[in-house]
């Protein structure tokens, strides 16, 4: 199969450019990156429930981009990016805020 037919396949695929199934999920990228943008963000200036949205959110629709058709792995790539960058934000936070080593007796006085 030559370059000018892949690129014709994917041109006509359910889920190629000339579709919202495509562009929806190829957007959607611009979350997963700023928010490993954002790894570098001091913990203290995470949110809890903003990263909890982005993690479960990422999880669930994981799974529905899975058996939803037409097949878009962009879609499957997109979400799981959010729950990975969601996750791990969280784990940064509760580490900053549960077994952080820096904190001083004083604070609980």
């Amino acid at each position: 199969m030559g370059a000018a037919s892949k690129l014709q396949a994917f041109w006509n695929h359910p889920a190629g450019p000339k579709t919202i199934h495509f562009w929806a999920p190829t957007f959607k990228w611009v979350i997963s990156i700023a928010n490993a943008a954002d790894f570098t963000k001091p913990p203290e200036n995470i949110s809890y429930p903003m990263q909890l949205v982005v993690a479960c959110s990422g999880l669930i629709w994981s799974r529905y981009s899975m058996v939803i058709i037409p097949r878009n792995l962009n879609l499957v790539g997109v979400n799981m990016a959010m729950a990975g960058t969601g996750f791990y934000q969280l784990s940064r936070k509760i580490r900053h805020d549960h077994f952080s080593e820096t904190e001083t007796t004083a604070d609980h006085e």
